[in-house]
């Protein structure tokens, strides 16, 4: 099977990885095109000398040219319109340097061959493998190597600072004798310069010995930052990103685990660092003398490695899993009132003395309530009991954590503050909370912000803890993502657009202020972030064709749509031309519709759904009649869908037919696959006659959706009994159109 074949049949987390490798330079609608004559090519030759890469790029202009031809027979316009903006791209950057698109070209095969085995190999372990393979494979083990280089170091140390009290110990007993001898004067000059040279000999040989470990040290800690520096701001850097971009349907994110032991083998490490540090001062008391170099840097070192395991803690500690509320697992960080949520905090330090030693405190909206008065936002407080107990009982691997698993929130009326209070309630297992919406009269707002409604307003779930351990102090301080809070049902629409738009632009975790001035996304963006909607909880995304048509619908007629700049107001507030509602609220209804009415159709990939009127026409005119396909109405606001048919007049002339769309309240009585097996149309001669054979491209209706009706009552072939009342004549629901 060719290459790019056995890719679209990868699962969704793996697709998300692919769709990733092409961009304007190499476009992934090139590589679908052209993919068997792409896979014949020898790239990574074409790559490597230039004669052969002027050849095959002459070769691939000539393969785009035929491929333009077959879509002007096809009458694809919109194929057409890309292939050509393609192939002028290509002339343009890679006419004199046709070896650069070969080396992208070679670069991307290879991706997706290693793609491939990643997804292979995870098949045959049973395992989910990590997406991004090798890359980080050979980043992960770097790390480790350091890791294990700093085990050693610290090991090695250890001995060498153990061997250190020998020395010290000699020179000590040696100094004594050399006193108490003065002191009974039995002191000679030529035995006490012999006893001088000697004892200045030994305090050369350990001063020497205090500087290499000083300075051994001191490189130790300068390893010791690098690799802290590259496990939180790159890899905990990395793995909250994945997490925003899991909150919005992106890829699964990894788990912890690997992180932990990376983090907890580190401030193991420091911790040894310190003891020894210790230890140098308990040598120092004993012995010391001008110029030692423990008196000159043991505080910078102890500085070091305090300021070193301070931040390692506070930035082990985590938000495992965001606010999430059970009934949808699919939407988490939106919270409505009166319904329980769960959220887990993690520390990535496991060290067992600390089991059952930490309480963390729980709040809301910590540090925005002068900013929330200034931009007239609710304001949240906790009030009652609102702690809980870190443990390594209630995690399945142990791990050090606080699961809040019944959070609720409830809107009632206070009289405790202001004429407008209302409170929402967080209960965690038998702990109860309380938070306190606190609004002024006028509902909090002022006239300058008068546009940022409830669904914009983002809140901080704050968790707090101190650690005591070794001697040291530490506070801990950790927050969820934005979450947005609402009272009703209805809002979790645009409640869920917010999420996506803060996720998707920003890595900032602490920016409540986001929507005062939203700023704009990119096509490319928000194309990725459509089609996790759907890949997130069903087993197909949006294909390239489908997301065209979104944008068309977003933005209107273009070219290329790559980098075209959307708005927070287009995507979510403005109405679509010519409709009364927007293209948010149209999406998100047609998602639900997909979900809970249609996803098994959806999921074999029988509804091409978002498709324009003339690529509709375009690709069924030449389909002989009764060929149909099924889209989504683009005029239902609450989400509809039909099917479009060929058929022929009384003259032979093909014509286009589509029926009124079928929505949610519709099939709610009756399944789609239903509807299309009985659906008919009355004649001039008033005989209903089904106007749909072949699913598009020409799959027999039967075999699309056959499976998916209820089998019919079979007919009592007996002779019934003529002094038995007869029972009722069975009934069937069809769809009919005059």
């Amino acid at each position: 099977m060719a290459q790019w074949n056995q890719l679209q049949q990868l699962e969704t987390r793996y697709l998300e990885q692919l769709y990733h490798l092409y961009s304007d330079s190499f476009p992934m609608e090139l590589r679908q095109f052209l993919a068997p004559w792409i896979e014949s090519q020898d790239w990574a030759y074409a790559a490597n000398k230039e004669s052969h890469a002027t050849l095959v790029f002459h070769n691939l202009l000539g393969e785009i040219d035929q491929q333009y031809s077959r879509f002007l027979q096809e009458n694809n316009v919109l194929y057409q319109h890309n292939l050509r903006r393609i192939k002028q791209h290509l002339q343009s950057k890679y006419l004199e340097k046709p070896m650069e698109i070969a080396r992208i070209v070679a670069r991307c095969l290879w991706e997706e061959q290693r793609l491939l085995q990643t997804a292979t190999t995870a098949q045959q372990d049973g395992q989910v493998a990590h997406p991004t393979g090798t890359v980080v494979t050979e980043k992960q083990q770097i790390l480790e190597h350091n890791l294990q280089d700093i085990r050693k170091r610290v090991q090695s140390l250890n001995l060498r600072v153990l061997d250190l009290e020998s020395p010290g110990k000699v020179l000590e007993f040696e100094v004594n004798q050399a006193l108490s001898q003065d002191l009974n004067g039995n002191s000679q000059a030529a035995a006490t310069r012999q006893k001088m040279t000697q004892l200045e000999q030994m305090l050369s040989a350990l001063d020497q010995l205090r500087r290499q470990i000083v300075t051994e040290m001191a490189g130790l800690l300068s390893a010791m930052d690098f690799v802290q520096k590259n496990l939180t701001d790159e890899e905990l850097a990395d793995w909250k990103r994945r997490q925003q971009i899991a909150c919005i349907g992106g890829p699964p994110n990894i788990c912890l685990d690997r992180l932990e032991t990376w983090i907890t083998s580190l401030a193991e490490s420091q911790l040894q660092i310190r003891q020894q540090i210790k230890k140098l001062e308990e040598l120092q008391q004993k012995v010391s003398y001008k110029g030692d170099p423990i008196i000159q840097h043991r505080p910078a070192l102890e500085e070091k490695i305090v300021d070193l395991f301070r931040n390692l803690m506070k930035s082990a500690f985590v938000v495992e899993r965001q606010p999430c509320m059970p009934m949808h697992p699919d939407r988490p960080l939106v919270i409505k009132t009166g319904v329980q949520f769960t959220t887990k905090v993690r520390l990535l330090v496991k060290f067992p003395e600390l089991n059952y030693q930490l309480k963390i405190k729980v709040c809301i909206d910590k540090e925005s309530g002068d900013v929330a008065a200034i931009r007239g936002s609710r304001k949240f407080n906790i009030l009652g009991t609102n702690t809980k107990v870190m443990n390594m009982e209630e995690s399945n691997n142990g791990s050090l954590s606080a699961e809040f698993k019944h959070l609720v929130s409830s809107a009632i009326t206070a009289n405790l503050f202001l004429s407008e209070c209302r409170t929402i309630f967080l209960t965690c297992s038998s702990v109860f909370q309380t938070l306190r919406e606190q609004r002024c009269g006028n509902g909090g707002r002022t006239n300058s912000d008068a546009s940022l409604i409830v669904t914009e307003e983002l809140h901080l779930i704050t968790f707090e803890t101190e650690v005591y351990h070794q001697g040291l102090k530490i506070d801990l301080e950790t927050h969820s993502l934005p979450v947005v809070v609402i009272s009703n049902i209805c809002q979790m629409p645009n409640a869920w657009a917010s999420i996506l738009w803060y996720n998707m632009l920003t890595n900032h975790p602490k920016n409540v202020n986001f929507f005062t001035k939203p700023p704009v996304g990119t096509w490319d963006q928000v194309a990725e972030v459509l089609s996790w909607q759907f890949s997130s909880t069903t087993k197909r995304g949006l294909t390239i064709e489908q997301l065209t048509t979104l944008a068309e619908k977003l933005l209107g007629p273009c070219v290329n749509y790559s980098g075209c700049q959307i708005t927070w107001a287009k995507f979510c507030k403005e109405n679509m031309a010519g409709k009364g509602f927007s293209f948010w609220v149209w999406l998100d209804n047609i998602i639900d519709l997909v979900k809970k009415y249609i996803l098994a159709l959806w999921n074999e990939g029988y509804i091409m759904g978002f498709i324009s009127k003339e690529r509709e026409r375009a690709i069924l005119s030449p389909k002989p009649p009764g060929t149909f396909l099924l889209r989504f109405s683009e005029s239902s606001k609450e989400g509809g869908i039909t099917f479009t048919w060929v058929e022929k007049d009384i003259n032979g002339k093909t014509q286009i037919q589509s029926v009124e769309p079928y929505t949610k309240q519709q099939l709610n009585s009756m399944s789609f696959a239903e509807i299309i097996m009985g659906y008919k149309i009355m004649d001039a001669t008033n005989i209903l006659v089904s106007p749909l054979v072949y699913l598009y491209p020409e799959i027999p209706k039967e075999e699309a959706f056959g499976k998916y009706c209820r089998p019919e009552a079979q007919p009592d072939t007996e002779f019934p009994d003529p002094g038995l009342i007869q029972p009722y004549l069975k009934t069937k629901f069809i769809c009919v159109t005059p």
